[in-house]
């Protein structure tokens, strides 16, 4: 159990804790919330020991170990992959080399009776009952254990650290905060450096960690899977949530209505006490009433509003230019680098106002094909663009490819044409640059800063194919959910690389896999392809297993068991698809029956006049309408993918 008590902190004359405490109890699973700035990484580094507070204290348990994972961090070790991960065991190394030593002892000494040889065999035996203990004998399969859950192969682990990119050797550091078990855990923003099955993998991992983790994340769904508790941290002050991020958002609102409602009954006390005050004061006769309640004015506590920071990215994406039905095809696409294939013959399509997700583990080639398709690196094979394509790319790097000596004004201001240089200020307003900060140097903002102008320069030049690769690096919640918002109001064709599901989540029709250099396709968003893959994992297994046991058992399948299997797995498939297509159904009627009232509203333009006047009406109707779109061609997707199976 660690105790924080009050605990004050102030960085430039302003307050970022104003006497907060609370408890990490044991086997918490407890999410730091709050505002970008409010001091979540400060607080981390705080209970870990790395930076000291103005007043108050972190009490720990004699003999409590804390690790701690920063948000970035440089590595310069030039050891291989496990023998790095190894030194999250130096107490079972240490203890390695000493029965080591002591069994050499042991075997050349012949004086079995002396006080010496006892002593050396009582000091082999503490050794060894410890090197038990601690779990010294399974190091090796721990550690092999996390690495392949964190994404690496087994022929990686002999690689050299620096071989690999910062956000690999950040999965090592990961791997032995991990393995080293320690009482609780304080992980900022973990998920950065990891895809989706090594996410879905921590999820696990920390779900049954003996420990109690603490953790930073703007990842909605990780939050959701790992956390019980939500601890925000909003203008100095600290509250707790004995809930998940969702459930906290929920009661967060709970809290502010209950407080507004609060604050609103103590004005309206003030107010009327004030005016007996004023009415009566020159009374003598009400001179003690008067007194009276101007002691009580003095000893009202007033309640303040912890109103939500309303800040946030604001845009919409300009209209898609007119293209082709066909926007692109890719006939046997290969790329090829010095250490290996990363695209291996390659084939596929993209239809105009397809939603595509690209994912998959770090470096199987979701960048490198964006890339091929943006023209920014060679490659082998035939890619065919249709009719009028235009594409606005987004790297994932985005942020190097702004002029540091610019200003923002400027950085826009350079590549601005026609009308839209009128509207630049208004612009960068929509992405927080506002006042002097439009003055301000690119080398001087911070990642979010950057992350943001790269965007508004996306908005100046219309394109019908998007292809955004890893856009929610460095945005908070708020602004995560505006980018959504605008992509799915967008009218053209997207192409998206990221490792956050809940971003993803009904915003794609397809996802693509990337493994071992070559693309699996699925129907759907990253929700069903999630499930579609655990299913196909699953029957390979069973599939595996029932090979094993007929080889040892020496038995032949016979072709009749095997078509039996095919038409069970064809049959699966099948009740699968019409499951969606009945969603589906029941989606486009509750749709189109949404769309019946609002085209009702729109024909009744007296009695909705201001929701008509200030374009809400409007929008929400297209919002509807094109959801409604979207519905239809998955429905009418999953009854080809349906005929197909049939047929």
């Amino acid at each position: 159990m660690v105790s924080i008590n009050n605990l004050s902190i102030q960085f430039g004359g302003e307050s970022l804790f104003d006497h907060i405490s609370f408890i990490i109890n044991d086997k918490d699973r407890i999410g730091l919330v709050g505002k970008n700035g409010a001091g979540k990484s400060t607080l981390l580094k705080i209970i870990k020991g790395l930076q000291k507070a103005d007043e108050g204290d972190v009490i720990l348990p004699e003999g409590y170990s804390i690790g701690y994972l920063p948000q970035e961090m440089e590595s310069h070790s030039e050891r291989s992959v496990v023998e790095e991960a190894m030194n999250a065991f130096t107490e079972v190394v240490q203890l390695e080399e000493r029965i080591a030593l002591f069994e050499k002892q042991i075997n050349e000494r012949t004086d079995y009776e002396s006080e010496g040889y006892h002593k050396l065999i009582r000091k082999h035996s503490d050794a060894l009952e410890r090197y038990h203990l601690i779990g010294g004998q399974a190091i090796h399969v721990n550690i092999e254990k996390v690495l392949n859950g964190l994404g690496f192969e087994r022929e990686e682990f002999t690689r050299v650290m620096s071989t690999f990119s910062s956000g690999w050797q950040m999965r090592v550091e990961i791997a032995k905060i991990l393995l080293q078990k320690h009482d609780v855990i304080l992980l900022d923003e973990p998920t950065n450096h990891l895809d989706i099955d090594s996410i879905q993998w921590l999820e696990e991992f920390l779900a049954n960690y003996k420990g109690a983790v603490v953790l930073v994340s703007h990842d909605r769904a990780f939050l959701d899977n790992v956390t019980k508790r939500s601890i925000e941290i909003s203008m100095g002050k600290l509250y707790d949530y004995k809930a998940n991020y969702s459930g906290y958002v929920l009661m967060r609102e709970e809290r502010m209505e209950s407080q507004l409602a609060t604050h609103n009954n103590q004005q309206r006390q003030i107010r009327q006490i004030e005016r007996f005050v004023e009415r009566f004061r020159s009374k003598a006769t009400k001179a003690k009433q008067v007194q009276s309640r101007i002691k009580l004015l003095d000893k009202i506590d007033l309640v303040e509003v912890d109103m939500v920071d309303g800040s946030g990215i604001r845009f919409r994406f300009p209209p898609a230019p007119h293209s082709g039905k066909i926007i692109l095809e890719g006939k046997n696409i290969c790329k090829d680098y010095p250490q290996k294939r990363v695209l291996n013959d390659l084939s596929f399509s993209v239809i105009k106002n397809d939603s595509i997700a690209f994912v998959g583990k770090n470096g199987e080639g979701k960048t490198t094909l964006s890339k091929v398709i943006t023209g920014l690196v060679d490659f082998t094979g035939e890619l065919k663009f249709g009719h009028n394509v235009v594409i606005g790319y987004y790297a994932q790097n985005q942020s190097d490819y702004l002029d540091p000596e610019k200003t923002v004004f400027k950085t826009i201001d350079d590549i601005a044409v026609g009308d839209i240089r009128a509207r630049i200020k208004g612009i960068l307003g929509g992405f927080l640059f506002s006042g002097d900060d439009i003055e301000k140097k690119v080398k001087v903002l911070s990642g979010g800063e950057k992350s943001r102008l790269s965007l508004a320069k996306l908005l100046l030049t219309p394109a019908n194919l998007l292809i955004l690769d890893e856009p929610t690096n460095h945005l908070d919640m708020r602004s995560k959910d505006v980018l959504k918002s605008a992509l799915l109001q967008y009218n053209g064709t997207l192409i998206i690389v990221s490792h956050d599901r809940d971003f993803l989540q009904g915003l794609t029709n397809r996802v693509f896999e990337f493994r071992h250099g070559m693309v699996k396709e699925y129907l759907g968003d990253i929700y069903d392809f999630l499930e579609q893959r655990r299913l196909r994992t699953l029957s390979e297994l069973e599939a595996t297993q029932q090979k094993t046991a007929t080889q040892t058992e020496g038995e032949q399948v016979s072709q009749n068991k095997i078509n039996w299997e095919k038409r069970k797995e064809s049959d699966k498939e099948i009740r699968k698809v019409k499951t969606q297509i009945v969603k589906c159904e029941s989606e486009i009627e509750r749709l189109e029956a949404e769309m019946k009232v609002k085209e009702g509203m729109l024909g009744d333009p007296e009695k909705f006049q201001k929701q008509i006047q200030d374009g809400s009406l409007y929008k929400s109707y297209e919002d509807i309408k094109s959801a409604l779109a979207r519905e239809m061609k998955r429905w009418e997707e999953f009854n080809y993918e349906l005929e197909i199976l049939e047929g």
